[in-house]
């Protein structure tokens, strides 16, 4: 058993969140910049330049075995499922925001417009879950079955020790590259509110302040593998649909070949259910413990609802414009975000109206281009495309992240350091930090939104689109 680094671990009390939580996630990642954003400071100090990075120009085998050996090293181990525990996981989201007051809460599904959402009403942005990789020896990337077996006995373990989690395991070579061959992908979701997260309500919420409970509505073929583990292959984040994971899918067999696979191998296991809610979605107990809470004590809570990343994105950069418009800004300045490469406070900072793509497919840079092709003009657009390691038919190309940028009637940028590279690169948080300090000063900066006028100004730009308020 891999030894575990010291300070990691409180003795007695299992692993700590830190620990648990997967590096990169998009949840670790968004909690901290907001975190961050609500103290006045930006991102500089987050993430760090995986191996790949220093491998842009050797051949694919290489840089797979460099990606697979530092997954290996962070994975949690079979024996260490033991040692989960998700309650402290939920204090330590908790524990990294400021104690005061606040005017409300988000709580649910990981968007980086939530945490852009967060800072314009003042508040802190909760999940509803929350990511881990395990171990897996001698695993293969184009073995979903032996990837759900060996799965199961991990989740089993997991659960018999944290029975308020849902382990949604996701086996999807398109998004994770050679990685879903040396690790297992799980996303646990809390059945219930955390304790954790009931005492920062009660502490930390201001009286009769809203709870705003953001929920990931896509769907996915999803099979039921245990009580609390449930399994999908392939993910609404690769770009691609259901059937391009079948056997005899082209594209399938271009992705398992840059993954070091072989598309004989790939045998998924039969689902025949309906499609279910996708990983990132909130458990229904989850959000009925959040109506209860509030009904009890008094507080509002909304519901807000998206039926595809770009929609919600859409409605906050709109958000965002009329929000520095009322304060005497331009909100004539755009900066397209993407995957960890965001910063809340800079944004806020510089006055520019932030737009978030969920990763690199052709499906999110087609709904910003959408979007900018009916919105009024930006007299700049700066783009910060994340490269996401990983080669995949889905993958847009440089040439429309360029398109992009041309929507800008003065300013036109592609950052270079993230083109450089792309799309087999690595590059840390702290990139967009660096991008977005060079932007010039606009202070003060706004006072926050109410959350009616928000709420207002959500279903004025999304209830079209497919964004859904109650």
């Amino acid at each position: 058993m891999r030894k575990v680094r010291p300070g990691l671990t409180a003795a007695g009390a299992g692993l700590a969140g830190d620990r648990i939580v997967a590096v990169g996630s998009t949840a670790r990642i968004l909690v901290a910049a907001t975190a961050r954003a609500l103290r006045g400071v930006d991102c500089a100090d987050l993430g760090h330049v995986g191996p790949v990075s220093r491998f842009a120009g050797t051949p694919d085998p290489v840089r797979r075995a460099a990606a697979a050996r530092s997954a290996a090293r962070v994975a949690l181990t079979a024996e260490q499922a033991t040692e989960v525990d998700a309650a402290r996981v939920a204090q330590w989201f908790v524990d990294q925001y400021p104690r005061q007051r606040y005017p409300g809460v988000l709580l649910g599904s990981p968007h980086g417009g939530a945490a852009h959402l967060a800072i314009a009403l003042g508040m802190p942005w909760l999940p509803a879950g929350f990511e881990m990789t395990a171990h897996w020896p001698h695993g293969a990337v184009d073995r979903p079955r032996a990837a759900l077996d060996h799965g199961a006995g991990f989740a089993g373990r997991l659960l018999a020790g944290n029975p308020d989690l849902h382990l949604r395991q996701v086996h999807c070579p398109a998004s994770r590259g050679a990685l879903a061959g040396v690790t297992v992908a799980l996303a646990g979701r809390w059945r219930a509110l955390p304790a954790a997260y009931r005492r920062f309500l009660a502490e930390r919420l201001a009286p009769g302040a809203p709870v705003l409970v953001l929920g990931d509505a896509r769907t996915w073929p999803v099979l039921d593998a245990a009580d609390g583990h449930s399994f999908q292959v392939g993910c609404p984040a690769s770009g691609l649909d259901p059937v391009d994971f079948h056997p005899d899918s082209h594209a399938l067999r271009q992705v398992l070949r840059s993954a070091g696979g072989d598309g004989a191998h790939w045998e998924p296991p039969e689902i025949t259910a309906p499609p279910a809610a996708a990983e990132h979605g909130v458990e229904p107990g989850f959000e009925r413990g959040a109506r209860e809470w509030t009904s009890r004590h008094g507080h509002p809570l909304h519901r807000v609802l998206f039926s595809a990343p770009g929609v919600l994105s859409a409605a906050i950069a709109d958000l965002y414009r009329r929000w520095l418009r009322a304060a005497g800004k331009t909100g004539d300045r755009l900066v397209v975000e993407c995957g960890r490469l965001l910063d809340p406070w800079q944004v806020v900072r510089a006055g520019l109206v932030p737009y978030w793509c969920e990763n690199a497919t052709r499906r999110s840079v087609e709904q910003v281009e959408w979007w900018l092709a009916g919105s009024e003009p930006f007299s700049s657009v700066d783009v910060l495309p994340e490269p996401p390691g990983v080669r995949s038919p889905a993958l847009a190309g440089l040439p429309q992240w360029l398109a992009i940028a041309a929507f800008g009637r003065r300013r036109r940028a592609l950052d270079r350091t993230t083109a450089r590279g792309y799309p087999v690169t690595s590059v840390p948080t702290r990139r967009a930090t660096e991008v977005l300090r060079a932007q010039a000063y606009d202070l003060p900066t706004p006072r926050p939104l109410a959350v009616a006028d928000a709420l207002a100004a959500l279903r004025d730009s999304g209830t079209g689109h497919g964004l859904l308020i109650c």
